[in-house]
């Protein structure tokens, strides 16, 4: 099975073709990358006749090539778009390129190698993470076909950002849902002993062993840099506060005082090593625990803060999961009120794609008027911008957020 020229493309490609169904190509066509397995002509294209992570041809009704992508017959998103039309072959050169464009845009928006170089399909490359350490890349892969690919990636990577080292943090969900084993790997340099995060004039340090995902949140990045104006001379209390992107950084922008919560002991090692390196220790506490405990506890000692940041995991990880997280956001919210001073300021966040950000509002909005307080909405936050979201593809806008000032009824 194979396809020829079509539409005038100016090469044709003998790779095996993947026929869409009539009418299922409008939303490729208007910029989509992912093929559904229900969208696929099996009586043109058996799935069974794919190889898992070959590349394909994918094909409207008409026998037009709409792109070129790869398969995994056994997943739900059964196909990626890389390549639109059949201009250029999926190979290593064509990831230099992407990076290259990628890496264009990382170095206009910031003034240090801290950032996500690559994010998935909103650069072109679906399946693929890759984070920058300064000289130490970090990459993720979520797909088989992108598997496939990894020694390309990493040959690509190593001529576009000349790294110390380029390290695989394989894991996750989406692997499984693969059919993709989890594992760490070296595959330039050496381990390093540290992973080296500047942001916003701040240093941190994270093992690069035991860490989460990549090793690092940088999708808040710009969020955090509105700090300076927020925290000046305030007690603050960042809550899951991971290695303290939002705690240490509003320390560094003038906190009297600020409280980091996390159940990992881990991610507070980070946080007290990075206060130690910038000279803020004496302002930077710590406190292990989860979260709903230690806000329960705080309120109970009647603890006050004058900033509030929530910025928890998913509670939201799936459609079935909606009705459970819309009231865990909820709950977390009111409890982040009740240890509010009179006038305070909280900062509220959520990663769950699957919650819309009208319902992390709403979830604010009753929780205040519960304990009856009004909230005046002075931000709405998004991801930072080396997580650029593309149009066509809502899945790449995920995070969203608020920062609110509460004050009584």
């Amino acid at each position: 099975m194979s396809t020829a020229d079509r539409e005038g493309e100016p090469e044709a490609t003998e790779l095996p073709g993947l026929f869409l169904k009539r009418g299922e190509d409008a939303r490729l066509r208007q910029g989509h990358l992912w093929v559904f397995s229900n969208e696929v002509d099996v009586k043109r294209s058996p799935l069974s006749e794919f190889e898992a992570g070959e590349q394909v041809a994918i094909v409207d009704a008409s026998e037009r090539v709409i792109g070129l992508g790869y398969i995994n017959p056994n997943a739900l998103i059964c196909a990626r778009m890389v390549e639109r039309g059949a201009h250029h072959p999926l190979d290593q050169s064509l990831l230099v390129h992407r990076l290259n464009v990628a890496l264009a845009l990382r170095e206009r928006l910031y003034d240090t190698p801290h950032y996500r170089l690559v994010f998935g399909e909103a650069d072109g490359l679906p399946g693929l993470v890759i984070d920058r350490f300064g000289d130490v890349l970090v990459g993720q892969v979520g797909t088989l076909g992108m598997e496939r690919m990894k020694d390309w990636v990493v040959a690509a990577a190593a001529k576009v950002c000349k790294p110390r080292a380029f390290l695989w943090k394989n894991s996750g969900s989406v692997r499984k849902l693969e059919g993709l084993p989890e594992y760490d790997e070296c595959a330039l340099g050496e381990w390093p002993q540290y992973l080296e995060v500047v942001e916003g004039g701040v240093r941190f340090r994270i093992d690069p062993r035991d860490s989460q995902k990549t090793g690092w949140f940088y999708d808040q990045r710009d969020n955090r840099d509105r700090l300076p104006k927020l925290v000046r001379g305030l007690r603050v209390l960042d809550v899951f506060s991971y290695g303290g992107g939002w705690g240490l950084r509003a320390a560094a922008a003038g906190a009297s005082e600020v409280l980091c919560v996390d159940a990992s002991a881990t991610a507070l090692a980070v946080v007290e090593r990075a206060a130690q390196d910038n000279a803020l220790a004496d302002r930077v506490k710590t406190r292990q625990g989860d979260a709903f405990d230690v806000l329960k506890e705080l309120r109970q000692n009647r603890e006050r803060f004058d900033v509030v940041i929530v910025d928890p995991p998913a509670f939201v990880k799936r459609k079935k999961d909606f009705a459970e997280g819309r009231l865990a956001y909820r709950r977390i919210n009111e409890m982040a009120m009740q240890l509010l001073a009179r006038d305070g300021l909280l900062i509220s966040c959520s990663c769950s794609h699957h919650l819309p950000r009208s319902v992390l509002l709403d979830a604010i909005h009753q929780g205040a008027r519960h304990l009856d307080r009004s909230v005046q909405v002075l931000a709405s936050l998004q991801q930072s911008a080396c997580h650029p979201v593309h149009p066509a593809i809502p899945e790449t806008e995920y995070l969203k957020g608020y920062v609110c000032r509460v004050l009584p009824s």
